[in-house]
């Protein structure tokens, strides 16, 4: 279970730096985004990371019913997906992208949050 944790670990680092870079290339209107390697390999990442996931939590035997936090950290996985598309992707104007992929950061680090504190509100948790 530890390697699969690992490999989680691992995927969500490079997912979420893939990300940022891709978002700083969007920022400076690079050719880099057209690149064959930039649209393929996010892919192979998240679909590994994905994997891992369902993987670990059918390893611990969790329910997304029994645990709250748990279907929260997916709920708010697919609206970082929605706000990375608009930001990378979807967005009509610079502006809305530069919107969405400050929200969609906003959104990852609340997801990570809810994954280390194990509680729906995450890093408010620690304010609170």
């Amino acid at each position: 279970m530890e390697l699969i944790k690992t490999i989680h670990i691992s995927c969500v680092i490079l997912s979420f730096s893939g990300f940022l870079l891709r978002g700083m290339w969007m920022l400076l209107s690079s050719a880099m985004l057209c690149n064959k390697w930039v649209k393929i390999v996010p892919h192979i990442i998240d679909t590994m990371l994905l994997l891992s996931a369902m993987f670990l939590v059918y390893l611990s035997g969790l329910s997304l019913f029994d645990n709250d936090w748990l279907l929260v950290k997916i709920i708010a996985l697919v609206i970082y997906v929605l706000l990375g598309t608009l930001a990378l992707k979807r967005g009509r104007t610079k502006r809305i992208k530069i919107m969405a992929l400050v929200l969609s950061i906003i959104t990852f680090l609340y997801i990570l949050s809810v994954a280390v504190t194990k509680s729906v509100f995450g890093f408010i948790s620690v304010v609170l």
